[in-house]
């Protein structure tokens, strides 16, 4: 789940972009505010603010400082009509800087790209697997999932593909510990590269396409909702 805050003194423009973060694939909790005092009075930490610069009161520059005060890691995403604000977005370590009118695909994907860089934050998770061309060590977070066919295990990964001899349910039990899971008595995913599921077809994030079974549905979507709602 994301925590999210919204501040901007017009109130059209906050629920605009409320309604687009509610309409991302992540859950998000959302908080609006309409002027900076306001959002730092609560003194609140979240993992995104999209702040609006060109406020009555304190402007988001002066907002942004105050929030950096007491929190050094939030996502700071400036939201505003003017260019020439972007040096002093810098000087906050402004994580966005979008120009209004701003659309759902924007908003999306600077939520895209925060999620991408905490899973880059996060320590390295190294396994080791005995693959059909020797002992490799890959990271947890560059596999996208395992496929069991022709009676060995294709392991898709950011790198290429490996294959491995063994069970398909051996190594979803050993994954699971990991945030992997059977959608399909063939596949293990991992739930982070999950894009959507449109009926009974998972979208990946490199683009694959992988089956959910009529039998396996209500288990992995509630599977999926639980780590999506932990993930962050």
């Amino acid at each position: 789940m994301l925590k999210v805050a919204v501040c901007d003194d017009e109130k059209l423009v906050v629920q605009q972009i409320k309604d687009y973060i509610i309409s991302f694939r992540l859950l998000c909790v959302v908080d609006t505010f309409e002027c900076g005092e306001e959002l730092v009075r609560m003194h609140k930490e979240y993992d995104v603010i999209f702040l609006d610069i060109d406020m009555k009161g304190i402007n988001g520059i002066k907002t942004a400082q105050k929030i950096r005060s007491y929190d050094k890691k939030v996502k700071i995403i400036y939201v505003t009509g003017y260019n020439d604000y972007r040096n002093y977005a810098f000087s906050v370590h402004a994580f966005g800087y979008l120009i209004k009118p701003v659309s759902q695909e924007n908003i999306h994907r600077q939520l895209e790209e925060v999620l991408a860089y905490t899973a880059e934050e996060e320590p390295e998770q190294m396994l080791r697997f005995e693959t059909e061309d020797g002992i490799h060590e890959i990271n947890v977070k560059d596999i996208y999932y395992f496929e069991y066919a022709d009676r060995k295990i294709l392991m898709r990964t950011k790198a290429g593909d490996l294959r491995l001899h063994g069970s398909i349910t051996a190594m979803s039990v050993k994954m699971e510990a990991y945030g992997f899971y059977m959608p399909h008595k063939s596949f293990s995913v991992n739930l982070f590269y999950v894009k959507t599921i449109k009926g009974y077809d998972i979208h990946m994030m490199n683009g694959s396409t992988v089956p959910l079974s009529q039998k396996k549905s209500v288990d992995f979507r509630e599977k999926l909702s639980h780590y999506m709602a932990n993930r962050i």
